[in-house]
């Protein structure tokens, strides 16, 4: 599982939004030893659930969907949950595959 992030200095509205020039990139630790640096394309809701969509930075096409959770005493700091349900999961993708489309 991938454990809490730091997103730099931009705020979850900046992240959401596009808005500065700064590309943010979280580095992902899995409980193997993996580390994969991954960029983020965006945070969306899908139900009444946050999720975020990170870019590999491993040569792959691949688009990782993780749960997003903002800290509550930090803007800045943010966790990501890994999706065990089929169906939230296949929620999420529906979700995001739906603002890609548009």
């Amino acid at each position: 599982m991938a454990e809490k992030k730091q997103a730099s200095d931009k705020t979850r509205d900046e992240i959401e939004s596009g808005e500065g020039e700064d590309t943010i990139y979280v580095t992902l630790e899995y409980d193997d030893g993996t580390v994969v640096e991954s960029e983020v394309m965006g945070i969306f809701e899908a139900g009444d659930k946050e999720y975020i969509a990170l870019i590999p930075d491993d040569g792959s096409d691949d688009v990782y969907i993780y749960g997003y959770k903002e800290s509550e005493e930090d803007e800045d700091d943010f966790e990501l949950i890994d999706i065990e349900d089929d169906a939230e999961f296949e929620a999420a993708v529906k979700a995001f595959d739906e603002i890609m489309a548009t």
